[in-house]
């Protein structure tokens, strides 16, 4: 057979290596299911036509809650079928929203630069209506809906072609998406992306053009030869600030991650102050430079720090522009350098993972016999889901953005008697070895803030179907970039005392191994633990790095 689709395969997540699909019998006979073994079963319900709502969706969730509230089940809906998915989704279209954001800003620099060119071309025009009687707030009103008319014929344009391009690129990309794609309109986000545009032309245009209102008839026919500077009103002075208010809001109220919008806002706000310093800078200097002889450098010099001169523009338009491509050129040659240079020289060669308990100990004999020298760790591993926290069910707490998958799924879990390897205590006690008290749990520090945990709260995990309650009884700082064993949750070992489980284990080489003594050892150990999945680290580093390299 050939398989065209499979459905839901989103939602089973990324897999290194490719996918097996076999009967019930086979698999049965493959010995695979053994106790301790890490299966995971799933069930697709689709409801008959009429009872398929939302509503009766919710309905039959809620009452298979009631009913098994210990069966330890991960129901997932048509709503939520890959939440990690859709969070690294919105992460990924929120970096698209503050890259264009930034595209928005210099193109708002030009959009000021623009106007006051405009302002300069109607200067006869503005004395000749105030020759005429009209106010000076007639006169702005009439050329900043001129500007807004453009800005809008403009922004319209770019929404044509925006909500265009998901539709051609459907049909271009169709044969390469791994996934259906079916493009939509999206009012909503164009309206949004509209609002964008609107105030950022605002926020540009309505200084240069306020400050027309109060400049006499004579000053305007002057200006040619004595250009006046004076400020504008208050009055432009607060739609400026109330557009900028606008836009400030809009970025964080439409924000996935609200706090890395407040960081962007800063930095903009940063660069903007730290590129008019320089400006001036410039300006001081040249006006400082004296005068050469040469006419050309003398009047190339007196061009940059004259009335009027376009030095602040240019330096904040090409200062933006050249800050947005260095800082995303920095984070992908920092990505790219961490995956390929720093992490593998850190990380574990290799992660074995399900290795039946029974065979733990000949494992152990097999890897010191391929890798006679290399560090081999190999620690307990079970899944578990938490269901609640003080009483309280895991769908109710709120958590931190960072912390939220935490809450999402089962989690790889273990006990120990000892601290984990790249952990460090950062609150609480570590308990003893021999200790047979009640169930004691350690939790990544990370969880103070992002779950509101603390010292002595009740967690209840369920693990193989029983829930299991644990006192937390410290909290751990974990190095996750050193990619060696640990977990979020690690328990004393009297918690799941004479409970089956596999075993996960790494080895890591004392210095490079060729790739060819890679896959012999992942032949052998297909050989001798056909049930023992092998993850080559540096292949998993390479994936990630041919994904990011693509973005």
């Amino acid at each position: 057979a050939s398989l065209t689709s499979e459905p839901d395969k989103i939602a089973a997540g990324v897999g290194f290596g490719p996918r097996l699909i076999l009967s019930q019998d086979a698999l049965r006979a493959s010995e695979l299911l053994q106790p301790g073994s890490l299966v995971r079963w799933t069930a697709r319900v689709i409801l008959p036509d009429g009872a398929n709502t939302d509503a009766a969706l919710e309905a039959l969730l809620a009452s298979a809650t009631r009913e098994q509230p210990n069966a330890g089940w991960e129901v997932r809906s048509r709503a939520n079928a890959a939440p990690n998915f859709q969070r690294n989704i919105e992460r990924f279209t929120q970096f698209l929203t503050l890259v264009g954001l930034t595209a928005l800003l210099v193109g708002g620099v030009g959009v000021a630069n623009a106007v006051r060119r405009f302002v300069e071309a109607k200067r006869l025009d503005f004395a000749t209506l105030k020759a005429i009687g009209a106010t000076g707030g007639r006169v702005v009103a009439i050329h900043l809906t001129e500007v807004m008319l453009v800005a809008g014929f403009g922004i319209a344009i770019g929404l044509a072609l925006g909500a265009a391009a998901p539709f051609a690129l459907g049909y271009m990309l169709a044969d390469i998406l791994p996934l259906p794609f079916e493009p939509t309109l999206a009012p909503v986000e164009l309206a949004i992306a509209a609002l964008y545009g609107l105030l950022t032309a605002l926020v540009f245009a309505i200084i240069p053009l306020g400050r027309a209102h109060d400049v006499p008839v004579s000053a305007l026919f002057r200006d040619q030869i004595e250009p006046d500077r004076r400020q504008p009103r208050w009055f432009y002075r607060a739609i400026f600030l109330a557009a900028l208010a606008g836009l400030v809001g809009v970025a964080l109220v439409f924000a996935y991650d609200r706090r890395i919008a407040l960081i962007y806002i800063g930095a903009a706000t940063g660069i903007f102050l730290l590129l008019r310093l320089i400006a001036w800078g410039l300006m001081a200097l040249a006006r400082r430079a004296g005068r050469p002889r040469q006419p050309a450098l003398r009047l190339a010099l007196a061009n940059i720090y004259r009335p009027g001169a376009l030095t602040p523009s240019l330096v904040l338009s090409l200062g933006l522009g050249v800050a947005l491509l260095s800082t995303l050129a920095f984070i992908d040659v920092s990505l790219r350098r961490q995956l390929t240079q720093s992490l593998p020289q850190k990380a574990p060669s290799f992660f074995f993972l399900d290795i039946p308990n029974a065979q733990a100990a000949a494992f152990d004999r097999f890897l010191a016999e391929q890798r006679p020298g290399a560090h081999v760790e190999r620690v307990p591993m079970m899944r578990g889901r938490i269901v609640s926290v003080n009483d309280v069910p895991a769908e109710q707490i709120k958590a931190s953005e960072q912390m939220a998958w935490v809450l999402e799924g089962d989690r790889g879990i273990t006990y120990s008697t000892g601290m984990p390897e790249a952990s460090r205590l950062a609150s609480g006690e570590w308990w003893p070895a021999d200790y047979r008290g009640e169930p004691l749990v350690s939790f990544d520090a990370r969880a103070v803030e992002g779950l509101g945990l603390k010292l002595g709260d009740k967690l209840t995990v369920n693990v193989l179907g029983r829930n299991i309650t644990a006192r937390i009884a410290n909290f751990r700082d974990i190095e996750w970039r050193s990619l060696g064993i640990n977990f979020v949750m690690v328990f004393s070992p009297n918690t799941f005392a004479g409970a089956p489980h596999t075993n996960l284990a790494t080895v890591t080489d004392k210095g490079a191994t060729p790739v060819a003594g890679d896959a012999a050892l992942m032949r052998q150990l297909a050989i001798a633990f056909p049930a023992v999945t092998a993850v080559r680290v540096k292949d998993a580093l390479e994936a990630v790095n041919t994904i990011v390299s693509q973005l």
